[in-house]
């Protein structure tokens, strides 16, 4: 039944890309926020299949720290998942993604039409003026921003190196960071087919806001202490997990 389910969430993953890049082509001329919708219609519907079709569903804690004004949200990184279900846990928001995504048929295509941050990761000397030219832009049209902290997935129980971006990123554009958590990698291994049914815990923390921290250094170890602390707290779950994080885990339950 494993397969089964997968088949037909890819199946659904298959026929709808296309259309909901139509879609967005079609909707090109609409101001952003408007055009936005059919991007994010998408990743709701995957979303959606992924929870009622695999059985992959999806808990938040911290909700309460989604805050009234666009922020920069600072995320764990280790699956698809998370690129699909932060567009239904928080308000309207773009990404920071690498320019070869663009270059995915269908997908890139519509990922370009979501007005992302594009990044040249070959030529980091103009990447970060870039990237906060274009988060002007999407700060003034009212876009959160989702930035990976550590570039790119990493394994369940594992911990990539936190770059400055997002934090330098946050003080440039006066925007608060609010930092993310989650185990989605532990039934959504990266570049795996199978996606295995269970609960991903997601924990969203207070944000981060400039003026409380001497630079970026300090915001970003800020962000990273809290969510890998949180890491260690909801890991250990999922058929993925690290075998040392679902020692402690069962270890803890049998302290409890």
């Amino acid at each position: 039944m494993l397969l089964v389910r997968n088949l037909l969430y890819w199946l659904l993953v298959a026929v709808s890309t296309p259309i909901f890049f139509i879609l967005l082509l079609l909707a090109a001329p609409l101001p952003r926020r408007k055009r936005h919708v059919f991007g994010e219609s998408w990743a709701r519907l995957l979303t959606w299949a992924l929870w009622h079709l695999v059985g992959l569903r999806y808990r938040v804690i911290g909700a309460e720290n989604i805050i009234a004004e666009p922020a920069i949200i600072c995320a764990k990184h280790q699956s698809g998942w998370e690129t699909l279900a932060l567009q239904k846990i928080f308000p309207s928001q773009i990404f920071v993604a690498k320019q070869e995504l663009l270059w995915i048929p269908f997908f890139g295509w519509g990922l370009g039409l979501m007005n992302p941050i594009t990044i040249n990761r070959s030529d980091r000397s103009r990447a970060n003026n870039r990237m906060l030219a274009q988060g002007l832009n999407r700060k003034q049209h009212g876009f959160w921003i989702s930035v990976f902290p550590e570039g790119t997935r990493v394994r369940p129980g594992m911990r990539g190196k936190y770059k400055l971006g997002a934090a330098r990123m946050a003080r440039q554009l006066d925007m608060p960071l609010v930092p993310v958590a989650h185990n989605a990698g532990e039934f959504w291994p990266r570049n795996a087919f199978l996606k295995h049914p269970g609960e991903i815990t997601v924990v969203i923390g207070p944000a981060i806001r400039p003026q409380d921290y001497p630079g970026p250094e300090a915001m970003t170890r800020a962000a990273e202490e809290w969510i890998e602390a949180r890491q260690r707290e909801i890991g250990g779950i999922g058929p993925f997990a690290h075998p040392d994080e679902r020692k402690a885990r069962r270890a803890h339950s049998h302290a409890a």
